[in-house]
């Protein structure tokens, strides 16, 4: 996969993306990203990207041609179709499900937006999509470029050893994940649980599930309504019984899903 991100700090995204798992995912071929200047691609000679809006108002928004004129040398780079996405707290909260869709192409150019924002006529012409990484505003858009390129690479093929390596994290399939612990096993008088140092992995994983759906049911009810818990087998039924036993709220939660 090759990203390429339009911005005007090329050197602090390029900094962050090119450093441990991406960085090493470059090296080896499996990933490309590529940071472009805005500034480069003006015509007059301040350098000036930004002008003030028609129709009045405070601050300055960037102008259309060189962004223009920098989408094109990307586009020219990448060689290929291209999916173009304005970060903007405009645009569609991302999301995993965002991240597995994206990751299965091949280009993506992530445009940054600054100042007050981009020219409308920019996004018409030339944009695929616009994303937003929550219900707030920052300065531009180059926290939310990196945080969209990383969560799309690591699931690019390559990056990570193994799809397990992502598939059983937060928000894959609808649940938050478990509790981790390491050593030692007694820390400030809080011990490991016993069951993950059971060796039994059968356990382990049935007690890792139960952890995953009751975090999701305390911390995120928004997701937990969404959430479809299999009860058609023997194994289930008694798996969804266990829980109730366990967690008064699940038990509560789950019988007002049934009805």
């Amino acid at each position: 996969m090759r990203i390429d991100i339009l911005t005007l700090f090329p050197d602090t995204v390029g900094d962050v993306l090119g450093e441990s798992i991406l960085g090493r995912a470059q090296e080896r071929g499996f990933l490309r990203i590529e940071t472009h200047q805005i500034r480069d691609y003006t015509t007059n000679k301040q350098n000036q990207v930004d002008d003030y809006p028609y129709g009045g108002g405070r601050g300055a928004i960037l102008q259309a041609d060189p962004l223009y004129r920098c989408w094109c040398h990307a586009c020219d780079e990448a060689g290929g179709p291209v999916h173009t996405i304005f970060l903007s707290p405009c645009g569609h909260v991302f999301t995993q499900a965002d991240a597995k869709r994206l990751a299965g192409l091949d280009n993506l150019v992530l445009v940054c937006g600054h100042y007050e924002g981009i020219d409308q006529r920019f996004i018409d012409e030339c944009v695929d999509e616009e994303l937003s990484i929550g219900d707030f505003v920052l300065t531009g858009g180059e926290i939310p470029a990196m945080a969209v390129a990383d969560a799309v690479s690591r699931l690019v093929p390559g990056v990570l050893p193994d799809r397990e390596c992502f598939e059983d994290e937060s928000h894959w399939d609808g649940l938050l994940e478990y509790p981790q612990y390491s050593r030692p096993a007694v820390w400030h008088e809080r011990p490991v649980p016993e069951i993950l140092r059971s060796g039994d992995h059968g356990r382990v994983a049935r007690w890792r599930r139960k952890q995953s759906i009751l975090r999701t049911l305390h911390r995120r009810p928004d997701m937990f309504a969404k959430l479809r818990l299999p009860d058609k087998t023997r194994a289930e039924k008694k798996f969804l019984a266990e829980l109730e036993e366990e967690d008064d709220a699940f038990k509560n939660r789950n019988a007002e899903k049934l009805d």
